[in-house]
């Protein structure tokens, strides 16, 4: 059924970032009889996490925490009565998932509407042409203007159509039979018939790149060779609009009106509409990048009216009326961010009233009558459906996806916080393994680089906190400060900005700087042992590894999911488009090297002296980036290892593949930080390699980081 594909926060944007690329579908089938959870009994005795715990957690929506930009996958009934979601857990056995729609009313009844489907990965607008990214698509169904129908989309056999069913319960069956992917739909404003969004020019696009084939591919700004020699689809293929009849199937072009009907449903940015006609929505504050938006509200005499409050100013995730003309909204604040608070207000309050207040993450709100129904988690809770009172923040839990956690023993949390050099505010969780004592010792793993609700894996979810803490390290998961050039003068576009941050590496050492001071707040509390640290990171996190490695080498050993930025991979492994677009920011083209500005960051320049076992754990179609520093430290005989995972994207999406990798992960700071090894046989190849790793070490090159 439906799933996701969004790609880590600012993998574009950030600065050394890998591409994403595309992947196929897993065929395989789970077993999915427990799809909806069961009861757990009481009294059943508390034990340690394993790896499928977190694998096969049930998620509804993106499965990261910090995915606030990501559109809701919750559905509420025209009622408020009751929402829709769809339900996905993976199955690492079969390598596939289990889905289904699923609606939970007020009263916590919930029912399974339909079950099947393969999971759908979204793709991003890149240089170039169109990106995979490996995230879970997010499709929130839709019921008709009775309540008496619900709308899904449902993917099978490699292509998304929408699906329909009896809000009461029935067959479910499929309204489009195209051959191409639905993007969108909505309900007419009769009920009957359905607006569906697709791009049929996908079809053409293709068969013209199998024509160009026949005479040669032209190496062009639509090639990304770590994705292959074929060029992308184009950025910006036309959507066409059309309106399906659900009784008779019959459809048509959409009109221009209905056409921007379904565009509204599209858009991402929070826009709220009362029965009267009153409007709120965000406008930025400037032109600058990442400028801050304010509420705006437009009054029942049409008059355009910003919230003067600072409260109504920047990081608004949500934005809803109520019958008496309260407009309510969720607002990111606090400590760098950690705090989400529900406010009220209207155009007679000199400032918004706080309904709730918490360090919960709340994802994906919608409204249901006088209340919010949201998806809630936090540090030690894994994700579940809750009912917010719109009065008075009282909140209650409609639906646990994952009770059997009730039995798991986590470790413990505690929230750190700091500033950096740069005096931005950055905060992490130092997790200790359960039962952990006064006085007791740990090895540290740091984990990157979002700490926003439930810890999982950290950004890209492949190294498991929980995990780590029940074999005995202590964790600190980092929750990244803004980015350094924000609000700084003279910034027009994002060009500029990425400019800004690339100049002197200055994005880098702002990471690296709250990086150390984690690290030191840990070190405060005399619980690590300060020769057993070790550093993970996937996308912009995996640069600070790399980053860090070179320039604090203070790390026993390391692991990471995406490698490398180096100068001929920046120039020449990554295509045309990605290399014109960090000429603009700044980097030398290839026939002009510049070793000075590289050295800081270089993994293939310091090879000869980054004498740390390095873990990479690479997407097949991102792995030929870390060949040019994968060689050079294999050349010097440095401690590194390479594994490279089919079918998958800048995120992996595959349950057996992320379960390899948090086991892998476990088995290797295990080995490195404690000088433990599993005793299976099947491992002892691994252990056998990284025995010579350990006897062949290369010794340190003496001489200072820079």
């Amino acid at each position: 059924m439906s799933g996701g594909r969004t790609m880590c926060a600012g993998a574009f944007l950030l600065l050394g970032a890998s591409l994403l690329a595309f992947c196929p579908h897993a065929r395989a089938e789970a077993s999915c009889e427990d799809l909806l959870p069961g009861r757990v009994a009481a009294g059943t005795a508390r034990r340690l996490i394993n790896a499928d715990d977190l694998v096969r957690l049930r998620d509804i929506g993106r499965p990261e925490g910090s995915a606030f930009s990501a559109s809701t996958p919750l559905g509420a009934s025209p009622d408020g009565q009751e929402v829709a979601f769809i339900l996905r857990r993976a199955d690492p056995g079969s390598n596939s998932y289990c889905l289904g729609l699923v609606v939970v009313g007020r009263n916590g009844a919930v029912r399974l509407l339909d079950q099947g489907g393969e999971l759908a990965t979204a793709s991003l607008d890149g240089e170039g042409g169109r990106m995979p990214t490996g995230v879970p698509e997010v499709w929130a169904p839709r019921w008709s203007p009775d309540g008496g129908q619900i709308a899904f989309l449902r993917r099978d056999s490699g292509v998304t159509q929408l699906w329909i069913v009896p809000a009461a319960g029935g067959k479910a069956r499929a309204v489009t039979h195209g051959k191409v992917d639905i993007e969108a739909f909505a309900w007419s404003v009769d009920g009957r018939s359905l607006l569906v969004a697709a791009r049929p020019a996908i079809l053409a696009d293709r068969a013209r790149v199998d024509a160009e084939g026949l005479g040669g591919w032209l190496y062009d700004r639509r090639v990304a060779p770590n994705i292959g020699p074929r060029p992308r689809p184009p950025v910006g293929l036309a959507v066409e609009a059309r309106l399906i009849d659900v009784a008779t199937g019959a459809d048509r072009a959409a009109t221009q009106a209905e056409a921007e009907q379904l565009a509204e449903t599209r858009k991402l940015a929070p826009l709220a509409q009362a029965p009267d006609g009153r409007r709120a929505w965000l406008a930025p504050e400037s032109a600058a990048p990442l400028s801050p938006e304010r509420i705006h509200v437009r009054d029942r005499d049409g008059r355009d009216i910003a919230c003067s409050s600072p409260l109504c100013l920047g990081d608004v995730q949500g934005l809803w009326w109520d019958a008496q003309g309260h407009l309510y909204f969720l607002r990111r604040e606090g400590w760098a961010k950690e705090e989400m608070v529900l406010y009220a207000w209207t155009l007679e309050d000199s400032a918004p009233r706080p309904v709730l207040r918490t360090r919960d993450v709340l994802l994906g709100c919608v409204q249901g009558g006088a209340a919010l129904y949201c998806l809630r988690e936090n540090a030690t809770t894994p994700r579940y459906l809750a009912r917010i009172a719109l009065t008075d923040g009282r909140a209650e839990s409609l639906f646990i996806p994952n009770p059997e956690f009730a039995n798991i023993r986590l470790g413990s949390v505690e929230r750190l916080r700091w500033r950096n050099d740069r005096g931005l505010a950055a905060w992490g969780d130092l997790v200790l393994p359960p039962g952990a004592q006064p006085g007791q010792q740990f090895p540290l793993v740091v984990v990157q680089y979002h700490s926003d609700g439930f810890l999982r894996g950290g950004t890209g979810d492949e190294y498991p906190i929980q995990l780590f803490a029940a074999h005995g390290m202590a964790v600190l998961s980092l929750e990244r400060p803004t980015f350094v050039a924000t609000g700084q003068p003279g910034l027009r576009t994002m060009e500029d900005l990425n400019r800004a941050m690339q100049a002197d590496w200055a994005e880098r050492w702002s990471l690296l700087s709250s990086l150390m001071a984690g690290i030191d707040a840990v070190k405060a509390r005399g619980i690590i042992d300060p020769d057993r640290i070790g550093i993970t990171g996937l996308s912009d996190g995996s640069s600070t590894v790399r980053f860090a490695l070179i320039n604090r080498p203070i790390f026993a050993a390391a692991s990471i999911s995406n490698c490398c930025f180096d100068a001929n991979m920046v120039m020449m492994q990554a295509g045309i488009a990605f290399a014109d677009k960090q000429r603009a920011y700044g980097l030398p083209p290839l026939t002009r090297p510049d070793p000075d500005l590289w050295r800081p960051y270089s993994v293939a320049m310091n090879a000869g002296r980054l004498n740390r076992p390095l873990l990479m754990q690479l997407s097949d179609d991102e792995y030929i980036h870390s060949l040019e520093g994968f060689t050079a430290l294999r050349e010097y005989g440095q401690p590194v290892e390479m594994h490279i995972f089919p079918g998958e994207h800048h995120i992996k999406w595959q349950p057996a593949h992320r379960r390899a990798a948090y086991l892998r992960n476990l088995d290797w700071f295990a080995y490195w930080l404690q000088g433990a090894r599993d005793p299976d046989p099947a491992k002892q190849d691994q252990y056998a390699r990284w025995d010579a790793m350990r006897s062949h070490q290369a010794a340190p090159i003496a001489g200072k980081a820079p």
